[in-house]
C-alpha cells in the first residue's frame, strides 16, 4: 500500500489572530490516511510572496506529496501571475496542492489516456486558476471596504489611526532593554526589525521626556 504524504500549511495574516481554528486539519488529514511529514504555521500576509515558512515548505517538498491548505486564500491571495508562479514552484517540485473548493481531478488525469487526459488537466487548471483570482479579488474588496471605512471615519472626525499592539511593544520593550540586538529582538517578538527600531526609538524618547521633568 503506497503511503500517502502531506506537509501542511496554516496562515494567518496578523500576530493578533490564533491559528488554533486551523489546526483541526492536521486530524482530518490523518484520518483521511495521509502521513504528516510537516505543519508550517505562519502570521503572515497571504499577498506577500516572500512568506519564510511557505517557502520553506516548498523547499522541503518531495515528489509525490501533498500541499494541504484549510482555503485556497491561506495559500495565496496574490495577483493571478504571481499565485500561478508560486503553484508552479509545488507542482514543479513533484507536488500537488489538496484544498477545500478546488475540485481535485489528479488522480482521474493520471489514470487517463490522450484527449481525455488534456481535457481533465486543462479543466483542473481552470479551476485552479479561478479559485486564485477569487482569492485575490477578495483580498482586493476588503482592502477597498477599509479604506472606504477610513475615509469615511476621517470626515466624520472619528479616525485616530491604527491601535498599537501593546503587548508586542512591552515585548520589544523588554527584550531590548535585557540586551538583545534588533534582529534577536524581532525573532523573539515576532515582528519586524523596522518595527523594533520604531518602538524603541518611542520608548527611549519617552524615557528621555519623562527624565527631564
Amino acid at each position: 500500500m503506497t503511503v500517502r504524504i502531506a506537509r501542511i500549511y496554516l496562515r494567518v495574516s496578523s500576530q493578533e489572530q490564533d491559528l488554533q481554528r486551523q489546526e483541526s486539519i492536521i486530524d482530518d488529514a490523518k484520518i483521511a490516511g495521509f502521513y504528516i511529514a510537516g505543519v508550517y504555521r505562519e502570521k503572515a500576509s497571504g499577498a506577500r510572496a516572500d512568506r519564510p515558512e511557505l517557502l520553506r515548505l516548498i523547499a522541503d517538498l518531495q515528489p509525490g506529496e501533498v500541499v494541504i491548505a484549510e482555503k485556497i486564500d491561506r495559500i495565496s491571495r496574490l495577483p493571478l501571475p504571481e499565485a500561478e508562479r508560486l503553484v508552479a514552484n509545488i507542482r514543479n517540485k513533484g507536488a500537488r496542492l489538496s484544498v477545500p473548493g478546488v475540485v481535485d481531478l489528479s488522480d482521474i488525469a493520471a489514470g487517463a489516456d490522450g484527449i481525455a487526459k488534456i481535457v481533465l488537466e486543462s479543466i483542473q487548471d481552470m479551476l485552479l486558476k479561478l479559485a486564485l483570482q477569487m482569492a485575490r479579488d477578495d483580498f482586493e474588496d476588503r482592502r477597498e471596504r477599509q479604506r472606504q471605512g477610513i475615509d469615511l471615519a476621517k470626515n466624520n472626525g472619528k479616525y485616530a489611526g491604527r491601535h498599537a499592539d501593546k503587548a508586542t511593544h512591552d515585548r520589544i520593550v523588554a527584550l531590548r532593554s535585557g540586551g538583545n540586538s534588533i534582529a534577536r529582538t524581532a525573532k523573539l517578538a515576532g515582528c519586524s526589525e523596522s518595527q523594533v527600531k520604531r518602538v524603541w526609538a518611542k520608548h527611549q524618547r519617552d524615557r528621555a521626556g519623562g527624565l527631564s521633568v
